[in-house]
């Protein structure tokens, strides 16, 4: 019997009926009780794309390329990662080669497939032997290499083949970016015409010594750092990869070469599906574009370098950093990135050390080897909802690419303060929607951690700056690189250092009214929004008579005091108690935990309610009040 085969019969699931769109949408809205559908269900991004709560077939166009094929909408090759995996390239910071050196072969050695240093703004490389201590024991092309070389890269091409064990089989970019470089400097120190002579002749320095490196970068990090938007920062990299393409054919080079030349780099955001769209659209628009230069079809393949977003990272309760690490990196490979980089988690605190280290090159192994995700190829495709995105994002991207081109290009719109501009109007967006906590960052504006103790690590080494002061030949306004949550934690910072100084923490009584079923809704959400600000709130079991909650709230000695109730209960009791207060501690701030009725906010205020605390507040601006009103901040 145990050797018999048992038959299965798949069951018939005809008796349950397909429904409609139209029937779901109406069974969602009686769900409601009257609330608005499209303010409820509708999600409109920052890219201005609204999202729907449920995809169908009828929103989805079949792409009926394979992966490897057309657009390279799939991926740039059939097999996917199956024999080519991603290189796992964990940035290296240190300023001394030989310090820097002995990162890279401990990466190497534990897992990494990639070098990967910035010889700009990081190592300090400045002749062959420098570049030889940078390089030593580093087995090319076991190692692939990522190497950001600022504004110019000839120079340190030519150095790093006269010392550099197979260069000549190097594989993977060793470019500039003179874009790039004057978005986030401000300016460079070569005129552009000399910048794209040296491009030029990168490549075909390339191309005679190591064939198989890239030379040019077009990065979007510094205006994803920005705070740039994911349409944003792809056309950026498209509209920068089109300029170099021309300068470098203006200059003899052929669009083959040209365009097989260059490697995108991008930032991995928060918003997990649209970072999947994002990946597969920009290489659709940049396919496109190469082909319009006259590329082939291997040099339209575009090549893609990630690195997790250093915009989304907090100083605050860091080890969340490791979960959006993790998405974000997953969004990438499901993406179909060529090479990435997972950032540490205190990467905005300090100088990482090696468990911070250890922690971001094992996510990369564990998605390649535990999580198996070598072997799917392209793993999003047919998504009803992924599939709509991507195509929306191709529309949106290449319409912003040609406003750009339109306009004179990158470098025009940089001049122009157009680009930066565009950047910050999101930047802004995104802050207010932070304040707000409309957007949510846990640890940091929404369930703080008031017993953490600050992560502390020494600060991260800077390479000295050129000693010349020579003045840039283009000068334009820089992208200053920002973090979301940067506003909170200076915030949060200033009340902890406050405390320390003065040894006394401000404070929050909590005025709960009635049992605890009455007010405890409020009394919690109270909590949580002060303690974002790094507030100690008091809190009780709920006071019977208004007189009794005065004289707790009075002899707390606390800054500030939380009227906790029902909407019902507020008429009769928000008068009384707030008047009380201001009469027994004027300087004590009062305010009510909940939206005023229309009706009755006059009353509230003339009794001396300061502030109201509900889900709608700016608890950012309410939290610098707090400060101010104490000599904070």
């Amino acid at each position: 019997m145990a050797n018999e085969e048992t038959q299965y019969t798949r069951p018939s699931l005809d008796e349950f009926p397909v429904p409609a769109y139209d029937e779901w949408k109406a069974a969602a809205i009686e769900s409601l009780k009257g609330a608005d559908f499209d303010k409820k269900l509708l999600t409109k991004t920052y890219e201005g794309i609204t999202l729907k709560p449920i995809y169908t077939d009828a929103d989805y166009s079949l792409n009926p390329s394979r992966p490897g094929e057309g657009d390279y909408l799939r991926g740039t090759d059939p097999a996917g990662y199956m024999h080519a995996p991603w290189a796992i390239a964990q940035q290296v910071e240190a300023v001394s080669p030989e310090k820097a050196n002995a990162l890279i072969l401990h990466e190497l050695e534990k897992g990494a497939t990639a070098v990967n240093v910035d010889l700009c703004t990081g190592v300090d490389v400045e002749n062959e032997a420098g570049m030889k201590a940078l390089f030593a024991g580093v087995m090319l092309p076991a190692a692939a290499l990522h190497v950001k070389c600022g504004a110019s890269a000839i120079k340190k091409l030519e150095m790093a083949k006269n010392v550099i064990d197979g260069f000549d089989k190097a594989e993977g970019c060793f470019g500039a970016d003179p874009i790039g470089k004057i978005a986030l400097s401000g300016g460079i120190k070569k005129s552009m015409e000399e910048a794209y002579d040296d491009m030029a002749s990168s490549v075909r320095f390339a191309k005679a010594n190591a064939p198989k490196l890239r030379t040019v970068i077009a990065d979007g990090s510094v205006y994803a750092n920005g705070g740039a938007t994911a349409v944003q920062e792809a056309a950026y990299v498209i509209a920068t990869a089109s300029d170099y393409i021309a300068s470098m054919t203006d200059r003899g080079i052929s669009a083959d070469d040209a365009a097989g030349s260059i490697r995108l780099c991008v930032s991995l955001g928060s918003n997990f599906f649209m970072e999947i769209a994002k990946l597969r659209a920009m290489r659709v628009v940049f396919a496109r574009m190469a082909r319009a230069y006259g590329a082939g079809d291997e040099a339209a393949k575009a090549d893609v370098f990630a690195s997790t977003s250093a915009f989304t990272k907090t100083v605050f309760d860091p080890y969340v950093n490791i979960l959006r690490a993790t998405t974000e990196a997953f969004s990438g490979v499901v993406g179909g990135i060529n090479a990435m980089n997972v950032s540490p988690l205190d990467e905005a605190i300090g100088e990482s050390d090696e468990t911070s280290r250890r922690i971001a090159r094992n996510l990369q192994l564990m998605l390649r080897e535990e999580f198996d995700l070598l072997h799917p190829v392209d793993p999003a495709g047919g998504s009803w909802y992924v599939e709509t995105l991507t195509n929306q994002l191709i529309e949106a991207i290449a319409e912003k690419f040609k406003d750009i081109e339109a306009k004179g290009g990158m470098l025009e719109l940089l001049k122009a303060g157009e680009i930066q501009a565009e950047v910050k109007n999101v930047l802004d967006e995104r802050f207010k929607k932070l304040a707000t906590r409309a957007d949510r960052a846990v640890g940091t504006n929404m369930y703080a951690n008031m017993t953490e103790k600050p992560l502390e690590r020494a600060p991260k080494e800077k390479k000295k700056p050129c000693c010349c002061q020579c003045e840039f030949s283009i000068s334009v306004e820089p992208i200053k690189p920002h973090r979301w949550t940067e506003q909170f934690e200076a915030l949060r910072k200033a009340t902890d250092e406050a405390a320390e100084k003065t040894g006394k923490r401000l404070s929050a009584f909590l005025v709960n009214m009635g049992p605890i079923p009455q007010h405890k809704a409020r009394a919690d959400f109270s909590r949580g929004f002060l303690e974002v600000g790094g507030i100690n709130v008091i809190g009780n079991d709920g006071f019977e008579c208004p007189n009794c909650a005065i004289k707790a709230a009075c002899e707390s000695g606390a800054d500030v005091a939380v009227i906790c109730s029902t909407d019902d209960t507020y008429p009769e009791l928000v008068p009384s108690i707030a008047r009380g207060i201001k009469e027994k501690a004027p300087n004590m701030l009062v305010m009510l935990a909940g939206a005023p009725a229309a009706e009755f906010k006059q009353s509230y205020d003339e009794a001396g309610v300061d502030d109201y605390i509900h889900v709608k507040a700016n608890c950012l601006e309410i939290l610098r009040r707090i400060q101010s009103e104490r000599g904070i901040g």
